[in-house]
C-alpha cells in the first residue's frame, strides 16, 4: 500500500527529572528535507537523528522538534560568572564618581551575550541523553509512518476509483471507433451522392473507399487506446507494490495525459471529444493526489 507524505508522530518521557518530548510532523515535498529543532544542550545529536530520519522516510519536508523540560530543579544552563563580573565592572567604570542612585539590573544582564550558557553534561549524562532522544525519535517515527499510511489508504481508493473510471471510458471509446468509420462513409456517400443527383453524374466507388480509408487512417487512435490502457495496469501495479512511488506515479500520470490529449487531437467524433474530456478530468484528479504520495 501506498503512504501518503503528511502525517504526525509524538513521543515523550521523563528521566532524572527531565520530561523529554519529540514531536515529527510531515508535509508534502518533491525530496527529502529534515528540519530540526533541538535545545542547544541535544545539538551534539543532529546528524544522527537526520540519519534516522533519512533511514525511514524517503520524501516529504518532516518537521522535528526536541523539547526538553526540567522538573527537578536542576538548571539545564550555567551563568558564566566570569563574563558575567567583567560585563559589571565595566559598568561601574563609566558610572559618575559619588554617584549613588545608578543601580545594574541583574535579571537584564542575564540576556547579555556569553552570560547565560547550556549546561556542559558529563559524558555518561550525554550518553544517557542520546537513548533517551534517539529511542522516543524511534517511537514518534514509527507512529509518524503509522498516520502517512493510514492516509495512504484513503489516497489509494481514491486512485483506484479514478483509475476505474477512466478503464470505463476507454471501453466505450473503443466500442466506438467503429462506428465512428462507418457513419463517416455514410454521410460521405449520401453527401455525394446528392451532389451527382444534381449533376446527373454516377458515383466512383473506388474513389469514395479511397477516402473513407484516409479519413480512418487519420482517425486511428487504436496505439493510444492501447498504451493508455497499459499505463492504467501500471499504475495499479505500483499502487499495489506500495513503497516510495510518488515520483513514478507522477510521470505514469504526465504520459497518460500525453495519450489522452492525442485521441483528442485525432477524434472528431463528438462522443469520443467527451469520453476523453471525462478521462482528462479524472487525470487531474489523479495528479493533485499522486502530489501527496511519498
Amino acid at each position: 500500500m501506498i503512504c501518503s507524505m503528511t502525517g504526525f508522530g509524538q513521543a515523550s518521557s521523563e528521566v532524572d527529572g527531565v520530561v523529554y518530548t519529540v514531536e515529527i510532523r510531515s508535509v508534502n515535498n518533491r525530496y527529502l528535507k529534515a528540519q530540526l529543532r533541538l535545545p542547544d544542550i541535544a545539538t551534539y545529536l543532529e546528524g544522527e537523528i537526520e540519519r534516522v530520519h533519512r533511514d525511514a522516510i524517503h520524501r516529504g519536508t518532516i518537521n522535528y522538534s526536541l523539547r526538553m523540560k526540567n522538573i527537578s530543579g536542576q538548571a539545564l544552563f550555567d551563568i558564566d560568572e566570569n563574563t558575567l563580573k567583567t560585563y559589571i565592572q565595566r559598568l561601574k567604570d563609566l558610572l559618575p564618581i559619588g554617584d549613588g542612585h545608578s543601580r545594574i539590573d541583574l535579571a537584564s544582564m542575564l540576556s547579555l551575550p556569553g552570560i547565560v550558557q547550556p549546561a556542559v553534561p558529563d559524558e555518561a549524562h550525554m550518553q544517557k541523553m542520546r537513548e533517551v532522544i534517539l529511542s522516543l525519535t524511534d517511537q514518534a517515527l514509527e507512529l509518524l509512518k503509522q498516520s502517512r499510511s493510514e492516509e495512504g489508504k484513503a489516497v489509494t481508493v481514491d486512485l483506484l476509483t479514478n483509475l476505474d473510471h477512466i478503464a470505463d471510458r476507454l471501453k466505450a471509446i473503443g466500442e466506438r471507433v467503429g462506428v465512428v468509420v462507418e457513419e463517416y462513409h455514410d454521410r460521405l456517400k449520401n453527401r455525394v451522392d446528392q451532389l451527382m443527383a444534381k449533376a446527373q453524374l454516377k458515383i466512383d466507388e473506388d474513389l469514395l473507399s479511397r477516402e473513407v480509408a484516409i479519413y480512418a487512417e487519420r482517425s486511428d487512435i487504436a496505439e493510444e487506446l492501447s498504451r493508455l490502457g497499459a499505463h492504467l495496469t501500471q499504475f495499479r501495479e505500483c499502487c499495489q507494490k506500495g513503497g516510495p512511488v510518488g515520483r513514478r506515479l507522477d510521470f505514469i500520470t504526465q504520459e497518460m495525459l500525453r495519450e489522452a490529449n492525442t485521441i483528442a487531437s485525432k477524434s472528431a467524433d463528438t462522443i469520443i471529444n467527451q469520453s476523453v474530456i471525462e478521462i482528462k478530468c479524472a487525470i487531474d484528479r489523479i495528479k493533485e493526489q499522486v502530489q501527496n504520495v511519498e
